[in-house]
C-alpha cells in the first residue's frame, strides 16, 4: 500500500512538473576572481571593489511575477521579439492596434527578458533595483480599456524610473541603504503625468548612489542598494555614465521602452552617450522636480531616455505640466511632437567647437552633415572659470535634501539630513560606503552663506552664458559637442541638451553627438537630432543583448 502511494506520488510529481515550466532563479556567483582581473583596467574608476549587490535579492523581485512568467516560454519570448526589440512607441502601438500585441504581453516580455538577462552571470547588468508588482494587472486594464489610442501616445508603454524618483508602489532609495525603507504616500509629480497618460510604470533601475554626489573618484553607476551596474556594450570594459546609469543601460539593453533619468550635470547626457540612446537634459523648469531626491534646485531637472528621437519627443510631452509645488516650473505650452518632424537641415547654422575637430568621429560626422546642406560655423570657445561650482552643489544640497526628507519622504525615515546620512554609513562602511563618504563629507564641513551661494550662482551662469555667446551672437541654432563634455556648461547656462548616438570608437565604445540650444529650445533640439538620427542610422542593439 505504502509503495503504491509512493508511486502515485511521484507519478502527480512529475505530472505536476511537465504541466510548469521551469522558472529561473537569480543566484549570487562567486565574483573573486572577476573583481581581481578588474583591477587590471587602466581607469581607475573601473577598479571595481565589487559587482554584486550585497542587500538587493533579485528573486524577491521578481516573486510577484512567478505565476504569469512560469507560463511564458522562451518560444513566446522568440516570437514576440521582433515585434518589440528597437521598436520605436509608433510601432509598438501599430502592432497592439492590428491584434500581433497585446500591452500585457508587452510587459510579460520585457519581464521576462529582465529575468533572463539579469539571472545569467555572465550576461548581468545589475541594472534593476526594484520592479512593480502591479505592473501586469495595470497592464491587462490597459487591454480592456484602450479604444482610439494615438501612434504618438505613451498608452500602455511599459517604463522605467531612475531610483530617485519617488512612487508609491516601490521605495525610492537613491541607491542608498539610508534610504532602503523609503516608502512614500505619493508618486513624484511627472509619474503622475506618465500614469495619467497612461504609461505602465515597469519598475525602478539602478544609479550612482545619490546621484553621483557621494563619492569622490568611485565608479559610475555604483550604489550600495544595487550594485555596479555595468555597460551593455562592455560589461566591466567600458563605463556606464552617471548618474543615470540604469537608465541609459536599461534603454539600450532593451529591457523597457524608455526610461527616466535625472541630470544635475551631464548625468542623463553622460550615461545617454555611453550608452549609444537618445537622453535630453531640458531646461530647468520644463519638467517638474518634486517628489525626486535632490542634489541642487538651482540645477535639477528629470529628463526622457530612449532608443531614438520620436520616444524622446512623446515621454517629453507625456511628463510636462506646471506643478506649483516646484519653485522653477513654468507653464507651458509646447508640444514636441506636434505635425511631426521635418527631416531636414534646410537653413540650420550649426555652431562646431575647433578643438573638438580633432577627434575623428566628430569630424567625420561635420563633413556627413555639411554634405546635407548644414551650414557650418567654427567657434573657438572662450575660456571661462568654473570656480565654486562644488560649493554651489554643496549649499543646494545642505538644504535641498532636509527638504525633500521632510515633504516628500518616508516619516519613519531616521535620516533626516546630510549630516545624519554621514553618520549612518560610518555604522557600516564596507556595506554602506565602501568607496566612502567624501563628497558629503565636503558638504557637512562647508560654511558658504545662502548670500554668498548667490554670487557663486551668478558667476557660473555668467560664465556658461559667456562660453554659449555664439548661438545667439551668430544667430545658430545649436553648438555641436561630444557626450556629457560640455554638460556643465550647459547647466550653469541653464541651457537644455540632447544627445543621440554618433557611432562607436574602434574599442566598440558608443560615441555620441550632443547639441546645445538656448533655453526652452527642446522642439528645436529634437528637430535637429531626430533628422541627424535619420541621416546617420548609428545607434546598433548591443550585439550580446539581441
Amino acid at each position: 500500500m505504502k509503495k503504491s502511494i509512493i508511486i502515485l506520488s511521484i507519478f502527480f510529481l512529475v505530472t505536476a512538473c511537465k504541466g510548469k515550466k521551469y522558472l529561473k532563479s537569480f543566484v549570487k556567483y562567486d565574483e573573486t576572481i572577476v573583481v581581481k582581473q578588474q583591477q587590471n583596467h587602466q581607469n581607475s574608476r573601473m577598479k571595481f571593489k565589487l559587482f554584486q549587490s550585497k542587500v538587493l535579492d533579485m528573486n524577491e523581485v521578481y516573486k510577484p511575477f512567478n505565476e504569469e512568467l512560469a507560463t511564458f516560454t522562451e518560444q513566446d519570448f522568440q516570437t514576440l521579439k521582433p515585434l518589440i526589440l528597437e521598436q520605436d512607441i509608433p510601432s509598438l502601438q501599430k502592432s497592439v492596434k492590428d491584434g500581433k500585441l497585446s500591452y500585457e504581453k508587452l510587459t510579460l516580455f520585457y519581464l521576462y527578458r529582465i529575468r533572463k538577462f539579469e539571472s545569467d552571470s555572465t550576461l548581468s547588468l545589475n541594472s534593476i533595483i526594484a520592479l512593480n508588482p502591479n505592473v501586469l494587472k495595470e497592464a491587462k486594464e490597459k487591454d480592456k480599456q484602450k479604444k482610439d489610442v494615438s501612434k504618438f501616445s505613451i498608452y500602455g508603454m511599459p517604463i522605467l524610473l531612475k531610483d530617485n524618483i519617488n512612487t508609491k508602489e516601490m521605495a525610492t532609495t537613491a541607491g542608498a541603504i539610508a534610504l532602503q525603507r523609503n516608502f512614500t504616500k505619493n508618486n513624484a509629480f511627472i509619474v503622475e503625468k506618465l500614469i495619467e497618460n497612461g504609461a505602465l510604470i515597469l519598475g525602478k533601475v539602478n544609479l550612482s548612489e545619490w546621484a553621483y554626489f557621494f563619492c569622490s573618484g568611485c565608479p559610475l553607476g555604483y550604489s550600495a542598494i544595487g550594485g555596479q551596474t555595468l555597460n551593455p556594450y562592455g560589461r566591466g570594459e567600458f563605463e556606464t555614465g552617471g548618474s543615470s546609469a540604469g537608465s541609459g543601460v536599461t534603454v539600450a539593453a532593451n529591457f523597457a521602452v524608455a526610461a527616466v533619468g535625472t541630470e544635475t550635470s551631464g548625468s542623463i547626457t553622460s550615461p545617454s552617450s555611453l550608452n549609444s540612446v537618445v537622453g535630453l537634459k531640458p531646461t530647468i523648469g520644463v519638467l517638474s522636480r518634486t517628489g525626486i531626491v535632490p542634489i541642487s534646485s538651482t540645477l535639477d531637472t528629470p529628463g526622457p531616455m530612449t532608443k531614438n528621437v520620436i520616444d524622446n519627443a512623446i515621454l517629453m510631452n507625456a511628463m510636462r505640466g506646471f506643478d506649483k509645488n516646484d519653485a522653477a516650473s513654468m507653464k507651458l505650452d509646447e508640444d514636441y511632437l506636434k505635425n511631426g518632424f521635418q527631416n531636414t537641415f534646410q537653413g540650420k547654422r550649426v555652431g562646431v567647437l575647433q578643438p573638438l575637430l580633432s577627434d575623428s568621429i566628430y569630424g567625420a560626422t561635420i563633413d556627413k552633415l555639411k554634405n546635407a546642406g548644414v551650414e557650418i560655423i567654427e567657434i573657438t570657445p572662450p575660456q571661462i572659470a568654473f570656480d565654486g561650482f562644488i560649493t554651489l552643489l554643496n549649499i543646494d544640497m545642505k538644504h535641498d535634501l532636509p527638504t525633500y526628507l521632510a515633504n516628500n519622504a518616508d516619516k519613519l525615515l531616521d535620516i533626516k539630513n546630510v549630516k545624519s546620512v554621514v553618520e549612518f554609513n560610518k555604522k557600516d562602511t564596507l556595506l554602506r560606503a565602501p568607496y566612502g563618504q567624501q563628497l558629503f563629507e565636503g558638504i557637512v564641513k562647508d560654511t558658504t552663506t545662502l548670500e554668498q551661494l548667490e554670487v557663486i550662482k551668478a558667476n557660473l551662469k555668467s560664465e556658461g552664458e559667456k562660453f554659449l555667446a555664439s548661438l545667439t551672437s551668430q544667430n545658430l541654432d545649436v553648438i555641436l559637442s561630444i557626450n556629457n563634455y560640455h554638460s556643465g556648461v550647459a547647466a550653469v547656462a541653464k541651457h537644455p541638451t540632447l544627445t543621440v548616438p554618433m557611432g562607436y570608437k574602434k574599442s566598440g565604445e558608443p560615441i555620441s553627438l550632443t547639441f546645445i540650444g538656448v533655453p526652452f529650445s527642446e522642439r528645436k533640439l529634437l528637430e535637429i537630432g531626430f533628422a541627424f538620427e535619420q541621416l546617420t542610422k548609428a545607434r546598433k542593439t548591443p550585439k550580446n543583448y539581441q
